[in-house]
């Protein structure tokens, strides 16, 4: 099994440091080349795996998570909950190969994907709602309502 995929997340300095980020654009630029040629995040290129992009987002209903699967149907993304975590997962199969063509080059990435996120505590699994258009998956989870707090009677024993 995969290990969860880890979020990237984009930090600018601290406002605290006292200085503009003035390197900021630079590595910005060298992360992304890491993200690009990084076996960890891109996948490998023998079609095992794919690479889909996610943002994930705090809004006023909750988390709303956006993950790019182009080309894919409702049929090839599985959405789970398990153990506190949120696991997208699914497989773009590669087009049944025809006797008439000779590939020069493939560059479309085929194979299987999974990404995981964690979820805050006291979510439903049931209240999470999942919609798939024009090769974007949009995955809403609600905010937990909030514990009330409730006054427990102490008895006494003789």
């Amino acid at each position: 099994m995969n290990a969860p995929a880890k979020i990237p997340v984009r930090r600018a300095a601290p406002a605290a440091w006292g200085f503009p980020n003035v390197f900021g654009s630079l590595q910005h630029e060298i992360d992304r080349l890491f993200d690009d040629f990084s076996p960890a995040f891109a996948g490998s290129r023998d079609g095992s795996e794919v690479r889909c992009h996610m943002d994930l987002a705090d809004t006023k209903d909750g988390l709303e998570l956006t993950i790019e699967v182009p080309g894919l149907d409702e049929k090839d993304v599985n959405v789970s909950v398990s153990d506190g975590l949120l696991t997208v997962s699914g497989e773009k199969r590669f087009e049944t190969k025809q006797e008439d063509r000779n590939y020069r080059f493939v560059e479309r990435g085929y194979g299987s994907f999974s990404r995981s996120v964690p979820l805050p505590e006291g979510v439903k699994a049931d209240d999470i709602k999942a919609n798939l258009s024009k090769g974007v998956l949009k995955v809403v989870v609600p905010t937990p309502a909030k514990a009330e707090p409730k006054k427990i009677q102490v008895q006494a024993t003789v």
